[in-house]
């Protein structure tokens, strides 16, 4: 006859606690801000194409009171944005003669003396273009250069993209072009 061990008893587990996450007090973290900003504008024969401060050969170019630049739009007001401030149209309004015809670039170069005079810098910028036509796979570097050297932060900080919309909408119609971007700033605390 074999003899029976008493059975064990289970030994005790440690109960691991997981650390509490700090609740948010709403501040970013380490002054981290965030805006997006987006543009469109009508193309239209006998205007010249621009985008992100670049000519791009095309039977028609974008209509708008400055040069009408999707891209630069864009960046400004996601970067107007993460500073909390009014939109591009506030601070550059169409009723303003002396922007007529004005490169989008002085704009976004306006908008990055703000950014550093509050005391931010970019981390990194991203935008794409939609638009059904002209390719524009092409010009992306020359294009990301250009904005690049208009914020004044390295190439690898700002990225860069082109849709086409197959078709769909006014843009898919080829009727105008649209751009959307967001900007990450890093600074002071709020």
């Amino acid at each position: 006859m074999a003899s029976r061990r008493p059975a064990r008893a289970p030994a005790a587990r440690s109960i691991r606690r997981r650390p509490r996450r700090p609740r948010s007090t709403g501040v970013p973290p380490a002054g981290l801000r965030i805006g997006c900003g987006a543009d469109a504008h009508a193309l239209r024969p006998g205007r010249r194409l621009v985008l992100g401060g670049v000519e791009i050969p095309h039977a028609a170019g974008l209509l708008g009171h400055s040069d009408a630049d999707v891209l630069s739009h864009a960046l400004c007001d996601a970067l107007l944005g993460a500073l909390g401030l009014p939109d591009m149209g506030t601070r550059f309004p169409d009723s303003d003669e002396t922007l007529r015809d004005r490169s989008s670039l002085y704009f976004l170069q306006d908008v990055m003396r703000e950014v550093r005079a509050r005391g931010f810098e970019i981390l990194n910028v991203d935008a794409v273009v939609l638009a059904e036509a002209p390719r524009l796979q092409p010009h992306l570097e020359t294009i990301r250069a250009s904005l690049a050297a208009a914020l004044g932060v390295p190439p690898s900080s700002v990225g860069l993209k082109a849709k086409r919309l197959e078709g769909l909408g006014a843009v898919g119609r080829q009727e105008g072009i649209m751009a959307q971007a967001v900007a990450l700033l890093s600074g002071p605390r709020a």
